[in-house]
């Protein structure tokens, strides 16, 4: 009777299991009552997010590539090291691992996720859908390859610092008509991810570190490509979680600015899911014909740029992370997962539908 008492005082009730308890079913309570995700998005999540970032702004590598690199070490190591060398007991160890886990969630939900439990674009704006045909998509696309073409210009190089201050000040201006929070970090740190040869070959550009308020870019992203993923990933720094709408904000942003490199960044990063679209409901003729009214030079460089990410793209690696990434994605109402990203030409016309009402 003695042993079986010893085998459960293995795992013993202490107040920071009660302090996680009380935690977690507050964070399950956001995500249950109607509103509240909301009110965390425009009420709470600023404060928080302002917090983290004046913290970990003043650090200029990313602390967050730091702390998943420690969290995989530790959890290909920990139970190896306390079963076969401590001589722990398994139960504990696996306890152990759960309640670490659990704080990770109750964290990570705290400082960034429950944004996902907030009302989308459409409400938050009062716009309308709109269900686009054959022929509002050729219209559309027609325009926007016009405007295109007009926007262009050659992109060697790019001064980060400006695109900081524009994007930011775009996203000043704009932020209440398209219906995201007001810019609570000042002065963004600019952050280059530490394994940035490894996203090349999953395809990743730029990543989101929710657990500290800071986003990062890959160190081998374009120069032409750079403004427009900045503004994308500082969106999810202001709470957007869906990617589509990620896109669409930074295509905003982008063209909202008057200097020429960050207006055609803008531009070209909507072009692949546009004309995808055109190619899916048009067909490969209308595809070809509006291909054909793309200045030569614009073709030459999204046939560069896509030669580029290949020679880097690992299709072993890209589609396990693929399919984790889409099934992230769905676990959190982002609606077709990764194909979210190309939902941006849902919102780019029912913008265009707003803005011609």
């Amino acid at each position: 009777m003695a042993k079986k008492k010893q085998k459960y005082r293995i795992i013993e009730f202490s107040l920071r299991h009660y302090i996680l308890a009380i935690w977690l079913v507050a964070v399950w309570l956001f995500q249950l009552i109607d509103g509240a995700g909301e009110w965390y998005a425009r009420k709470l999540y600023p404060t928080i997010g302002g917090f983290l970032s004046s913290i970990t702004g003043n650090i200029r590598y990313s602390i967050s590539d730091v702390w998943y690199l420690i969290l995989i070490g530790l959890l290909l190591t920990y139970p190896i090291i306390s079963i076969f060398f401590l001589k722990q007991k398994k139960l504990k160890v696996s306890f152990n691992i759960v309640e670490s886990i659990l704080w990770l969630y109750a964290w990570f939900y705290t400082a960034w996720g429950l944004n996902y439990w907030q009302d989308n674009f459409y409400l938050r704006t009062g716009t309308a859908y709109v269900e686009y045909s054959y022929n509002t998509l050729g219209a559309y696309v027609s325009n926007y390859i016009h405007q295109l073409n007009d926007a262009y210009v050659e992109v060697e190089d790019i001064s980060k610092e400006q695109v900081k201050q524009e994007i930011i000040k775009s996203y000043e201006s704009i932020y209440q008509e398209i219906g995201i929070n007001r810019p609570f970090v000042d002065n963004p740190q600019i952050k280059t991810m530490l394994i940035s040869r490894l996203a090349s070959m999953v395809g990743v550009t730029g990543s989101m570190g929710p657990f500290f308020g800071e986003f990062t870019i890959n160190r081998e992203v374009l120069p032409v490509d750079y403004p427009a993923i900045y503004a994308h990933e500082l969106s999810h720094l202001y709470g957007i979680t869906s990617e589509g709408e990620a896109n669409f904000y930074a295509y905003l942003a982008c063209i909202n600015s008057e200097v020429p490199e960050i207006h055609f960044s803008g531009m070209l990063s909507v072009f692949s899911h546009l004309m995808n679209n055109v190619r899916k409901l048009m067909g490969e003729s209308q595809y070809a014909n509006l291909l054909k009214q793309v200045r030569p030079e614009i073709r030459r460089l999204v046939n560069i740029r896509q030669s580029y990410w290949i020679d880097r793209y690992s299709p072993i690696l890209g589609n396990i992370q693929d399919r984790i990434y889409d099934l992230y994605l769905r676990s959190h109402r982002v609606e077709g997962g990764r194909k979210n990203y190309s939902q941006v030409v849902a919102l780019l016309m029912a913008w265009e539908h707003r803005k011609g009402n």
